[in-house]
Formats: structure tokens, sequence, C-alpha cells
């Protein structure tokens, strides 16, 4: 594939890319603050009940003009890798669960249509339960919290919980449990939003910002109430996250050659940045060090400092996750002392939100920085590493970026493994995380007024979620059809 068509490609000097970082000079006026009292926040919460009531937030029924699911897809597809665009497909059709975890342009579609509560927080945009867990935060203690920040956007609170909760209902089903087991799991996401958000609005700003869920101390509450088999998994789960660093992608990922560590190919899933551009690969990593040199500028200066004492190396192409499959992911191999100290960042492309057609574009000018303030927001510890970049390519087309660690300890929980009892556990987790960082981020106690004490809410979203899989099951099908008709090509089993 030519340069042109991957977007990171060279066209811009390393001036011309350090003059897409935002400077301080550049940053808008910062927006007059309101310091509303807690009384004045509960009882705006308490309004937003008279304008939509939380026992609405169970109903859903598709709109008469609903956009066909498979053409809000192939809108996707445009800005895409057209190459990769048949992955995305075959890995959203493994199963309906799969399916839904690349269908967020799709939920966001149909939850425009809804009630709005007006009461607004940073969203996380795509809060499935795929999209939680646990790495390793800067003092190096596992952590667990929302790891997927690609369609970060303020917007209603309740998008995300919805997400959440129909996305237990969607994981109940592709694990086979009956109506009753998925309903009290449903249930169980919400009641833990619910109660836990009002923990949080209770909080003092710097306790609510410093407060986080540690790995070690879930694993300890799960001794109360997890079976030893399922305590065995958790621990061989983590214990294996824990040597999920650059070491070991080093020795996974890479071969020597000519004395040099290189990315060892894996066609199409990785793709040596050599066989991505052919005899343009000089002018290209050129134009990666500056790239590299330019994003420093978005890192602390303690961590500017850190990765100075890092070389390039070497990159590569890699597909990564459902959703985000055919835009433009690289890896790029740096290294420091010597060849036994590397570190892996991953560049990934930051597209608009899949939200902004329905709540507004974000104030950010730039997506890769969209993608990092709201995760630098709302999750509990982000990765030092962490910062943005605009890059331009040969095409003429500016793409936004946003670069992190490949690998910091990561920890994906085994949905695939879990019975009724996990699940019920997990979603417990869950819905406590989602509102903290909800709390964080936004109006905790206006949250917590809305929803009281009681689980009318509870109840509507456990609805809400059993219909909503209904409608996933429906658009899986969609899909399923356009390929089988060739409207669309699928490449499955990668």
């Amino acid at each position: 594939m030519s340069g042109s068509e991957e977007g990171l490609t060279m066209g811009a000097t390393g001036e011309e890319v350090e003059a897409a970082v935002p400077k301080a000079s550049q940053a808008p006026p910062a927006p007059r603050v309101e310091h509303f009292t807690v009384a004045e926040r509960a009882a705006r919460g308490k309004a937003a009940r008279a304008e939509v009531s939380r026992a609405s937030h169970g109903n859903w029924e598709p709109v008469a003009q609903r956009p066909d699911p498979v053409d809000l897809l192939e809108e996707q597809a445009q800005s895409r890798v057209p190459e990769l665009v048949p992955i995305r497909y075959g890995r959203m059709l493994v199963s309906p669960f799969t399916f839904y975890r690349g269908a967020a342009y799709l939920m966001a579609s149909d939850l425009s249509g809804g009630p709005r509560t007006g009461l607004h927080t940073q969203l996380c945009g795509d809060a499935h339960l795929s999209n939680f867990g646990g790495f390793a935060a800067p003092d190096r203690r596992l952590v667990f919290s929302l790891n997927d920040f690609d369609e970060t956007l303020p917007g209603p609170f309740e998008w995300d919980v919805k997400r959440l909760v129909a996305s237990f209902a969607v994981a109940g089903r592709d694990r086979g449990f009956d109506e009753k087991q998925r309903e009290a799991i449903n249930r169980e996401v919400g009641r833990s939003y619910r109660e836990n958000i009002r923990t949080f609005a209770a909080m003092h700003n710097l306790d609510l910002w410093y407060s986080r869920i540690d790995v070690d101390d879930l694993v300890a509450d799960l001794r109360g109430q997890a079976t030893a088999k399922q305590l065995k998994r958790v621990g061989e789960n983590v214990a294996k996250s824990r040597a999920k660093d650059s070491i070991r992608a080093f020795a996974k990922l890479t071969t020597i050659v000519d004395g040099e560590p290189r990315i060892t190919g894996d066609p199409p899933l990785i793709v040596p940045i050599e066989d991505v551009v052919g005899d343009q690969v000089y002018r290209l990593e050129e134009f990666l060090r500056n790239v590299i040199r330019s994003y420093r500028r978005t890192l602390a200066g303690d961590r500017r400092k850190l990765l100075e004492r890092f070389r390039y190396a070497h990159a590569a192409r890699k597909v990564v996750g459902v959703g985000s499959v055919g835009t433009r992911a690289f890896i790029c191999l740096m290294l420091g002392r010597d060849g036994d100290d590397p570190l892996f960042l991953q560049f990934k492309e930051a597209q608009p939100s899949v939200l902004e057609p329905f709540v507004g574009r974000s104030e950010f000018a730039s997506s890769g920085q969209r993608v990092v303030e709201g995760q630098r927001l709302t999750q509990a510890a982000s990765d030092i590493m962490l910062g943005w970049i605009k890059a331009e390519g040969v095409d003429g087309v500016k793409r936004d970026f946003y670069i992190r660690q490949l690998w910091d300890s990561k920890l994906s929980a085994q949905v695939e493994l879990m019975e009724p009892s996990g699940l019920t556990m997990y979603a417990r987790v869950c819905g406590a995380e989602l509102a903290r960082a909800h709390a964080r981020a936004g109006d905790g106690v206006a949250i917590a007024s809305y929803l009281g004490a009681g689980d009318t809410f509870d109840r509507a979203l456990a609805t809400f979620a059993e219909a909503y899989a209904d409608q996933n099951e429906r658009d899986y099908q969609a899909l399923q059809d356009a390929v089988a008709s060739g409207r669309v090509t699928s490449q499955p089993g990668l």
C-alpha cells in the first residue's frame, strides 16, 4: 500500500509538525466557572426528573426513519484504510457481542432520538464492558478503570450507562444466560452506578480526584464472594497482566536483523513500515523522528526528559481492536541505554467522536487532543507517555493521532469464561468505576439527586438493555445479509 493511503507518512517537515501542536498562547480563554452550592446542584438534579422521568429510560423503539445500520458502518469506512475494513467486518461478525463492540456509532445515533436529562459529564462514548480493565498506574500499582477513549466527549451521563448496561445484556446472551439471570445482572449495573455516584458525590473534591480502584483490593474483596475456581482464574489473569510490558512486547514482537532489533511482520495484522511504504522508508523514518520530537511537547517536562533517553529504532502498522480496525495505528520501537531497554509506543489515529453529530463538535481542534484530555479527566490514572500529534501525509490530508505505551500491564476481564455470578461481580465493579469517572468529570451531586435512592432507574435500564440487545441482533443480521449479498466484504479469522 502506498504512503498516501496510510496517512502517517512524509510530507511535513519537523517544523510543520511542531506547528500543529497547540501552544499555550493559542489556547482559548478559560470559560467562567459557576460555583453553585451543593443544595443548588441537588435541586438541579431533582428538577431534571420533571423534564425526563427516570422510568422513561426504559423505553426503546427505533425511530420511523432509522438510518440503515450498514450505511452507518460504511460511512465510517470512508475514512479508513480500505484493505483493513473487511477485517473490521470479519471481527464484528464473530458474534452479536463483537458486533456490539464495533457499533458505537449506531448506538449513538439511536440514543440521540431518546430522552436526554441535560445532566452532562465527560462521556467515555463507548462504555461497553470490554472497555474496562486493569493497567499499571504511574506508581506501578495495577488499577481498574475505563481504558478506551476514542469516542470521549461531553454529553448526557445516561448515554454511557445505557451503553454499559446493554453490553451486559448482549454478553449475557452470548454466554447463554437465561432471561432471569440477565435481568439480575443488568439491574446490578444500574444499582452499582446509582449507589456509587451517591458516594462519590458526597466526597471532598480532592478525595474524589485521588480515588481509584486498585486491582489488589478487588482481588481481596473477591475472596469473600468468589469460588476457588474463580479466584484461581483471576489470580492467573492478574499475574499474566503484570508481565505485559515493553520488555515482554520486545521479546514477542521483534527479531534481530543485521544486529538491530526489528518488528516482526505478521501481515495483514502487523506490517513493518518498510513494507507499508516501500522505497520511501528512509524519508518516512525521518518523518517519524520529527513526529516523536513534536509529540514530546504534549508531555509534562519530566516525561519529556524520559522520552529523550530513547532513540527511534523501527515502526510497523498494527491492526487493533474491533471498532478501531481500519483507522491508522502504528507501533514504534524505541531503544534506551542498550538493546535490552525498549519502549514500545502506539500511534493511534483519532477521528471525530461518533457522538459529535448528535451532541456537538469537540472544543478541541485536534481529535488526538480530545482523546487525551478526556482520558486524563476521567481515567483513574493515565499513562505517563500519553500525548497527541497532528501529521500531514503526502496526500495533503492532516490526521490526528494520540500516543501511549503499547503494553503497560494491560488486564482484560475474561468475560467469555464467566458464569452468572462472575458477570454479576464484574457488573458491580464496572458500574462503580463509571460512576467515579462521571462524578470526577461532571456534576455527581446533580446526577445522584436525579437518580435518587430508589431502584426506578435500575429497573428502567434493565428493560432498555434487553430491548436494545434485540435491536443489536437485528443489526448484526443486517451486516450478515450485506456480506451474503456482496454489498460489503468481510475477511473472517483475523
